[in-house]
Parts: C-alpha cells; sequence; structure tokens
C-alpha cells in the first residue's frame, strides 16, 4: 500500500463511510470489541472508543464503550480469582515482585487502582490480573473499574466525538493532541510512580 492509497483509505470520506458500516452491526460489536481489549491488551481500546462515539453518538458511544470495557476488566478479575487457587498461579503470587505489587494493592485498596484506570495509556490489563490474584474484594474492584473507566472512556469520547471536526479544525485538533499528550506523560508518571513505590518496599525489606 503507497502512501496515496493510505491517504485516500485515512480519508474523511472513508473513515465516515467505515464507521456507517461498523454501526450497522449494532450495539453488539460496540460492547464486544472493548470488551474483548481486556483480554487481547494488544488491541486498540482508543480507537473502539473512537469509532463508537463516531457511530452511535457521545453518549451512547460512551455508554457502549463503558459497558464492555467495564464488563471484560471485572470478568477478567473474575477468572483469575478463580484460577488463582491452581498451583501455576500460587507459584506466580510468590514471586518477590508480584507479592510487592499484591500486597501494595491490598493495603491501598480502591484508591491506586482507580487512579491507574483513569488513564488510557497505563497498564489497566496487568492491574486487572493481579487484583485477580490479590485478596481485594470483589466490590472494591468492581466499584474501581466502573468509576476509573467512566472517567477513561469519557475523556477520550469527548475527545473522538466529532472526527470530522478534529480533521477539518487544525486549533481543535492540536488541542486534542495535546491532551492525549498529557494523558499519556500522567499515565507513564503513575506507572513510573508505582514501580518507585515497590522499589522502595523492596529496599526496605
Amino acid at each position: 500500500m503507497n502512501l496515496e492509497t493510505l491517504q485516500e483509505f485515512l480519508s474523511l470520506d472513508k473513515l465516515m463511510e467505515l464507521f456507517e458500516t461498523y454501526r450497522s452491526f449494532g450495539p453488539f460489536f460496540a460492547i464486544l470489541l472493548p470488551m474483548l481489549e481486556a483480554f487481547l491488551p494488544f488491541l486498540p481500546l482508543v480507537v473502539f472508543i473512537v469509532a463508537n462515539v463516531n457511530s452511535f453518538g457521545l453518549w451512547m458511544g460512551f455508554f457502549l464503550s463503558w459497558i464492555g470495557a467495564s464488563a471484560g476488566a471485572i470478568i477478567v478479575f473474575i477468572v483469575m480469582r478463580k484460577l488463582g487457587r491452581l498451583p501455576l498461579f500460587e507459584k506466580l503470587r510468590n514471586k518477590k515482585g508480584i507479592k510487592r505489587l499484591l500486597t501494595w494493592i491490598e493495603r491501598r485498596g480502591f484508591s491506586p487502582l482507580f487512579l491507574i484506570l483513569c488513564f488510557p495509556f497505563t497498564p489497566s490489563a496487568a492491574i486487572n490480573v493481579v487484583a485477580g490474584l490479590s485478596r481485594i474484594s470483589y466490590w472494591q474492584f468492581i466499584l474501581a473499574v466502573l468509576s476509573g473507566k467512566f472517567v477513561m472512556i469519557f475523556m477520550v469520547s469527548f475527545i473522538g466525538q466529532d472526527l470530522h471536526a478534529l480533521i477539518t479544525q487544525p486549533i481543535r485538533s492540536i488541542i486534542a493532541g495535546i491532551v492525549i499528550l498529557l494523558l499519556w506523560f500522567v499515565g507513564k508518571k503513575i506507572e513510573k510512580r508505582l514501580n518507585t513505590t515497590m522499589a522502595v518496599k523492596k529496599t526496605d525489606r
């Protein structure tokens, strides 16, 4: 695919046509794709959210994305909570790095989970797995997921709700780019802070 073909494929008309086709599948895929991202973290959750809000509108697209992403995270947590009893996961739980992270989550509870899940560029998939192996309660995790994903998905939905404006209005595109960069930067800071906290705990021991 040459540059000209790629530009044609990514043109506004082509994208709008793609969103119309996407919408024809109904809300099932709009929920399913964000849900699958919880199991396959290499999938582009942000792209799914933008596709949803451009296909179904801001509020419906946001709601479908939120339901799918939250359901996927909760399912991963429940599966890991069940599988955590197997010998393989018992060994994983007893590894030093994982054990420190589990202790940190269990002590802090809701707050760090909520903060991590508020940002789209933090390792939320890994947190879902580790939280499932921890002793944090179901309700603490579910509350953190529902509230954290609510904030994150609404931010992405609001930025990506009008793809036409993002493409045709340079100022809006620049603002959106700055916001996304800030979200990425804050997410990385949180991830770095988490790693530093775990390293300090290791030194104290």
